[in-house]
Parts: C-alpha cells; structure tokens; sequence
C-alpha cells in the first residue's frame, strides 16, 4: 500500500481531532513521547514518525477520556491521571522468574510467547517450529522484517480508530506487542498462549502494546491472552489489537485478565470479517483496580459472525467496564453476546453493550444479554444494552438482569448439610459456567474454572 494511503490517515486525526490547548494530564505523556521517540519501532520509515506525532497531537488535543464523553460515562480515570507511570524498559522485563505461569501448562504443542513488564523473555518463550504458513513475531520485529505488510496492516486498522483517545495514545507510544500471520487455508491446530506477566519495580510504569492478527481467507487459529500479576505493584497497560479475518477464516479469542490491584487495564480490540468469517472471544476479568475491555466487531462479508461473551467477578473497591460495539454492515450477518458478572463489596461494574444494523443489512440476527449477581448492598452495576437498527428484515434482541442469589436455591442446598459459604460459592460458579461452557479450545474451561475457583476462596 502506497505511503499517501496512511499519509492520509494521519491527516484525519489531526482534521477530526479537534485539537486544543494541551490539558495538563497530557503534558507528561508528549514529554514521555518526545524522549522516546527516536528508540520506538519504526521510526526510521518515514509514515510511522509522522504517524505517532499526528497520533500524539491528537491525544493532546483530547487528553484522557472523561464522564462527558457517552462511552466513557461510567468509567472515571482521574485516578489514572493522578499517577505517574514511566515507561518500563528492558530493566524492568529482567525481573527474575524461574517459569512461566501458563494457563494450560499441560496443553502438549501449545505455542508460547511470554512478556514480563511488556518486554519479550525469549527464556520463557517457546514458539518455534511454527508449522508453514504460520508468521508468530514480536511487534517490533514486524517493522525490519516485513516494512509492507508493516504499513498496510496500519493503513487498514487506521480506518476504524478516529475518536478513540486510548488508541491514539497507544499509537503514538507502542513499543511492544505481537504479530501472528497465517496464510490463504492454513490452519493452526495448537493454541498459541501469549502471557502476559506483570510484576513491581521500584517506579510505576506503563507498557503500550499493539498486536495483530491476521488471518488470510480460510485461516483458522486459536489464541489464548493471559495476564497474570505478581504482585499488587502500580502499573498501567494500554493495548490495542487490530484483527482481520478474511472470507472463511475462523478465529478462536481467549483472555484471562487476572493482575493485582495496582494495576490500570485499558484493551480495546478492533476486528473486521470477512464472508463467511467467524470470531469466537471470551474474557474472563478478575484482577487489576480498574479494567476496561473495548471490543469492536465489524461484520462486513455476508455470513459473517461474531460471538461476544465474557464474565467477571469483583470484590473491594475494583471497577470493571465491558464495552462492545458490533456493526452488521451487510445481509445475513448474526452475533450472540452474553456476559456475566458476580460483585461484592463496593466494586461496580459496567457493560456497554451496542448491536448496530446498517439499512442494507437485512436477514441481521442478533442477540445479546446481560446477568449479573450482587453480593453486597454497595455493589453496583451499570448496564446499557443498546439496539440501532436501520433495517427492517431483522431479527434482535436485548435483555439485561441484576440480582441477588436465589434464596431458594440456597436454601436447598443448605439444608442438606452445605456450609453456607461453600453453597453460596456452588451457585456462583453454576452461574458462570453457563458463559464458560460454551469455549472450544481444549482444557481451557477447566483452567478458568479453577482461577474462578481461587478467586471464591479469597473470600
């Protein structure tokens, strides 16, 4: 792809952005981003220098997004702004680790790529012998190996990022992340696990992470995210990851966020299918002190369809924000969505969740269904399913629930000699395992029922 293509891009951001005066929450990130950005992946071709400082420009006209902005009306990052997070560098990813935690370290084949602190442990790594057809690389290595694929893979997810604060940011400071490519019918029978550890060190930091996936038509793979925390240490990660799956490819999406509760977790996924294409996701969030996951899905091929689900589970003073925007673009095109959630304490949760159907997208099926459980009197929750539908040949559905746990239930179960303790964790997990069954990759529902599992006995 020729270079005005993201040249043209860039000018979008800066065109639409509306810059204004730089807000004293974005001053310490364009001084961040001024020493750093002759080391950042890239900048010795030419669009990606221009790029990271149009997408810095862009940010600083916005600053972080705030309770005035409609997507963000119930998430508050002031107290992210109050931190002070250095960017971590290679010091901080040596931090000594005898092995990695995997999630399924019994899963024979599975392909790994480990990252303490954002930086790649190559010892705690193993992703050779990737069969044909199959290109598994560090962000940063995309840049000298591949330049072109480089450049158009940032031209076509650039189309979908304007308005997005986080994504700029993460534009304008990415330095690390991963890269998998798998070409025209391949198909990767073993999973690939990329973990994600994060553990303290003397100063907060922060990692920026872009990743990729693309799969070419008739692709098939299956990708388990893990982000694990070592400790409770202050940290702050920003990712974004761009997904293409052309006509026919399926692609199997997996995360467990599990990071101590010093931890800012902001991940905004952006994925385009193809016809015929199938995206399979689930997220698990159980750690970290503030956690959003923003998943955007674009069903652009006729047949396409995308599964959206996940659950999460918070005590204490945690926030955890879902939000998802799925856009039918064209005819016979179907989703499902289901999330689950159990909050105790004063934790509060958010689900966002919007099934937009274009005026040619007749033949739309869409579902989507929110259920949470409340522990506690202070929990809380705030659910806003939403339905745009511009077509008249559709069929779609929204529902949302708040609740306690069935008394009856509870009482059923007590009353046959369980401790109240262990039957109130019996009906949680029974609850979960509805959205947790539904995985198909292999050994991982047991794994992320024994996280949720440990996760009760903390109680």
């Amino acid at each position: 792809m020729p270079v005005t293509s993201v040249q043209r891009h860039k000018r979008k951001y800066v065109a639409q952005m509306n810059i204004q005066t730089t807000t004293p929450d974005t001053s310490r990130y364009q001084d961040e981003f001024l020493s750093l950005r002759d080391h950042l992946p890239g900048q010795d071709l030419p669009w990606m220098k221009d790029l990271r400082t149009a997408a810095m420009d862009a940010f600083a006209g916005t600053g972080l997004p705030t309770l005035r902005d409609e997507s963000w009306k119930y998430t508050n990052l002031h107290s992210l702004s109050a931190c002070n997070f250095k960017p971590a560098n290679s010091i901080a990813g040596q931090i000594s680790i005898d092995h990695a935690p995997r999630l399924m370290p019994g899963a024979s084949g599975c392909f790994l790529m480990t990252f303490v602190n954002g930086r790649l442990r190559l010892d705690l790594s193993s992703f050779e012998n990737l069969p044909a057809g199959v290109t598994l690389l560090p962000f940063e290595q995309l840049a000298d190996q591949h330049p072109e694929r480089f450049e158009q893979w940032f031209a076509n997810s650039l189309q979908r990022e304007i308005h997005q604060p986080m994504v700029s940011l993460n534009t304008a400071l990415m330095s690390t992340g991963y890269v998998l490519h798998i070409e025209k019918g391949v198909t990767l029978h073993e999973p690939v696990e990329i973990l994600n550890l994060s553990a303290a060190t003397p100063q907060a930091f922060s990692v920026h992470a872009r990743n990729f996936m693309v799969l070419e038509p008739g692709a098939q793979a299956t990708v388990i995210e893990h982000y694990q925390g070592l400790d409770d240490g202050e940290s702050f990660a920003n990712s974004v990851t761009n997904i293409s799956l052309g006509q026919d490819a399926l692609l199997r999406h997996y995360k467990l966020q599990n990071e101590g509760l010093g931890n800012y977790h902001l991940s905004t996924i952006s994925s385009q299918l193809e016809r015929n294409a199938s995206y399979d996701s689930f997220t698990l969030s159980l750690g970290a002190k503030l956690s959003r996951n923003e998943v955007s899905v674009r069903l652009a091929g006729e047949g396409s369809e995308c599964h959206l689900n996940g659950a999460y589970l918070m005590r204490g003073r945690q926030h955890c924000d879902n939000t998802t925007i799925i856009d039918h673009m064209v005819p016979h095109t179907s989703c499902r969505e289901t999330f689950k959630g159990v909050i105790d304490d004063q934790a509060r949760a958010v689900f966002q969740g919007r099934i937009v159907v274009h005026k040619d997208a007749q033949q739309t099926n869409g579902h989507q269904l929110s259920k949470v459980l409340l522990l506690s009197n202070e929990a809380e929750i705030d659910a806003k399913p939403e339905l745009e539908i511009y077509a008249d040949d559709v069929l779609c559905s929204h529902g949302a629930t708040a609740g306690d746990l069935d008394q009856e239930a509870l009482f059923y179960l007590r009353a046959r000699g369980i401790p109240e303790e262990r039957a109130r964790s019996i009906l949680i997990e029974a609850f979960l395992a509805e959205a947790i069954q539904a995985i198909a990759a292999e050994g991982l529902c047991p794994a992320l029922m024994t996280s949720i599992g440990h996760w009760l006995a903390d109680t």
